[in-house]
């Protein structure tokens, strides 16, 4: 029934804002958390299961007399330390993770800009000073990208599921989010924090260009 309400909710993580069906390095790692997070869940889950189950299984009275035994294998040993394991190892797993996407300095990372402000993101970029454009973040494929984030207004959200996590756009302060896209093609922005009645059709996309067409762009001859 678990294994069966588990692949049943599987098959609706798909689709272009699929945080599982990754196109980069950081959608990748944060995809592994969110696999160990649902290991772990799932097994301190199944604990949980297996003691309701006991609890109205009828025990002989040789067994029901070891007190002593009793709590040392269920309250000390499966209550308290295989819990705290697990948790222990989703703790520490999560900030290998959370170290792996931090922007680290690289001659390689393209430096671009993103504000958002109700209705529309806007976009500029250090290789090509004067270059704006509008809901159409453009970006070289299989290269590091970091997006310096900030709001025109409220709060605004800077998401591509595919290709990196969630980063707030702040008023007064620029964030700045590395993404980085594996192959050439459109991936699916959006903005996941409620900042109007508007905000659930606030999107962009993020187009990642081969070598050439980055170069094309950068000179000015593609939109």
């Amino acid at each position: 029934m678990i294994l069966a309400t588990t692949l049943l909710a599987l098959n609706g993580c798909d689709g272009a804002t699929s945080t599982l069906q990754t196109a980069g390095p950081a959608a990748r790692v944060i995809a592994d958390l969110w696999w160990a997070m649902l290991v772990g869940a799932v097994l301190i889950f199944m604990l949980v299961m297996a003691l309701v189950v006991l609890a109205f299984v009828r025990r002989s009275p040789d067994v029901a007399a070891d007190e002593r035994g009793q709590v040392r294998v269920w309250i000390i040993a499966l209550g308290l330390a295989f819990p705290m394991v697990v948790l222990a190892v989703l703790l520490g797993f999560g900030l290998v993770i959370g170290e792996r996407l931090l922007p680290r300095d690289d001659v390689t990372v393209v430096q671009v800009s993103a504000q958002g402000q109700r209705w529309v993101w806007t976009f500029s970029y250090a290789d090509a000073p004067g270059r704006v454009t509008e809901d159409i973040l453009h970006i070289p494929a299989g290269q590091p990208v970091d997006v310096s984030i900030t709001t025109a207004d409220v709060i605004h959200s800077f998401w591509v599921p595919r290709l990196a996590g969630k980063l707030d756009a702040i008023p007064g302060r620029s964030n700045v989010l590395r993404i980085e896209a594996d192959a050439p093609g459109d991936y699916q922005g959006l903005s996941a924090e409620f900042s109007g009645e508007n905000y659930a059709d606030f999107g962009f996309t993020v187009r990642a260009h081969d070598a050439a067409g980055w170069a094309d762009f950068i000179a000015g001859e593609t939109e």
